[in-house]
């Protein structure tokens, strides 16, 4: 395969990546293995995202005409993106804790909604909750007044039950 196809053809997967992606993140991953690597991107695809090693010139053609444009100027040295597709929290927290256990790499950047994050506001973003715990925190706050009702109403029902039946007692005594 010619030398120009190949870079077409890397440059199609990233735009088609960029397109369905909700957030980027943009890590160096000088010093990781090929092994560390796959284990990292495995870890991603288990949570419906992606991470591609690429070439800078690649990423910046591919990002032009997308929210993720803004990217083009984290990119530079030895770099590689995470795409989420589903979830924007998860690919920010495996990369996070990815990077603690292994003590390499670094989170350099990332694009959530058209706007730019920083490595900082990268990692506040790892630490929010997923999804999942927004929804039962969620419901759980929806359902707390409505706990609290009926609670009340048998804490009356159960006092009113007693009363007749200290009635009932005095009156066969």
């Amino acid at each position: 395969m010619s030398t120009k196809a190949f870079k077409q053809e890397k440059i199609e997967a990233m735009k088609e990546n960029f397109s369905k992606a909700k957030v980027a993140v943009v890590t160096e991953y000088r010093g990781l293995t090929v092994e560390e690597i796959t284990n990292l991107r495995r870890n991603l695809q288990k949570e419906n995202s992606d991470y591609m090693v690429t070439k800078n010139t690649l990423a910046k053609v591919a990002s032009k005409g997308t929210q993720f444009e803004v990217l083009s100027e984290t990119l530079k040295g030895p770099v590689a993106i995470a795409f989420g597709f589903q979830d924007e929290v998860a690919p920010a927290k495996i990369l996070t804790k990815f990077i603690k256990d292994v003590k390499k790499g670094e989170i350099i950047a990332s694009v959530l909604d058209g706007k730019l994050l920083s490595a900082k506001e990268t990692e506040v973003l790892a630490n929010l909750p997923s999804k999942e715990e927004l929804y039962a925190k969620l419901l759980g706050s929806i359902n707390s007044p409505a706990t609290g009702i009926v609670g009340a109403v048998n804490a009356v029902m159960s006092s009113l039950v007693r009363a007749m039946d200290q009635v009932a007692k005095q009156k066969t005594a």
